[in-house]
């Protein structure tokens, strides 16, 4: 088995920059999984995987192999797990994946689909979240307009918990998406301020998509024009807005009640 122990070593160095850029994850069509129950759900997803590497005082040869299957394994020291190590609390090994592709053309969709929309979301935090609420309601999708970040962004990987792996995600402009979800005869039903009916007084059991825009701008007006219907989650404070990842759970979760979970 190949052991490496030198964080000077080429192989490490261009693994330290799929972390940190963008362009190079872009480049090599590959990213990086932290974390045995990342991994686990990567794979169970569908994400292909080119080599593991393990650092063997926390993550045994034999669990590794128990992760890895037939992929390539690679042991690492303390210095280069910690490294390449993006969380501060892990679990000793990490995986090279390839990055999937993210067209719309791609999605599978159920004969009465849901599906959370999220346009320009740029906190990873933020859309981590979203993916963690879209697992937690098995959504039939999650579609990006207009992303901001790279979508394998480690804080996003980390944010998600996983939940980047169990949703078929989507990007693409909003003229593109308002357009396929018009093809594919889906109504969708946009989160804001102006012209907007109480979000619990609208059908959703019939194929759905729930738009949420950021907390700064809210949605385009490409959006709001053409939406079947603008929705608003009504307000009893000060405030005019929450957090969009708790707004689109409200939404989400209203459509499920709708549709008997």
């Amino acid at each position: 088995m190949k052991q490496i122990t030198s964080i000077q070593n080429p192989f490490i160095k261009s693994l330290v920059l799929l972390q940190e850029k963008a362009k190079n994850r872009k480049q090599t069509g590959t990213f990086l999984i932290e974390g045995k129950r990342e991994i686990s759900l990567a794979l169970k997803g569908g994400y292909e995987i080119e080599t593991i590497l393990f650092y063997p005082e926390i993550c045994t040869e034999i669990e590794a192999k128990k992760i890895s299957r037939t992929t390539e394994l690679i042991e690492i020291n303390k210095e280069v797990f910690q490294k390449l190590a993006y969380r501060d609390t892990t679990e000793g090994i990490l995986a090279i994946a390839k990055i999937k592709s993210q067209q719309l053309s791609d999605l599978k969709l159920s004969d009465n689909p849901l599906i959370l929309v999220a346009e320009a979301p740029e906190k990873p935090g933020n859309i981590g979240a979203l993916l963690r609420t879209a697992d937690a309601a098995n959504l039939d999708a999650v579609i990006i307009a207009n992303p901001k970040s790279d979508l394998y962004n480690p804080n996003i990987v980390r944010s998600s918990v996983g939940c980047l792996f169990t949703n078929q995600i989507a990007t693409g402009t909003t003229a593109e998406i308002i357009t396929f979800l018009k093809e594919k005869k889906i109504n969708f039903y946009c989160a804001t301020l102006q012209n907007s009916t109480s979000y619990h007084t609208v059908d959703y059991t019939t194929p759905t998509a729930l738009v949420v825009g950021t907390e700064a701008t809210g949605l385009t007006q490409d959006w709001r024009d053409a939406a079947t219907q603008n929705i608003i989650i009504p307000m009893q404070g000060e405030i005019d807005s929450m957090n969009v990842s708790v707004a689109a759970a409200i939404l989400i979760f209203e459509a499920k009640r709708q549709r008997g979970f």
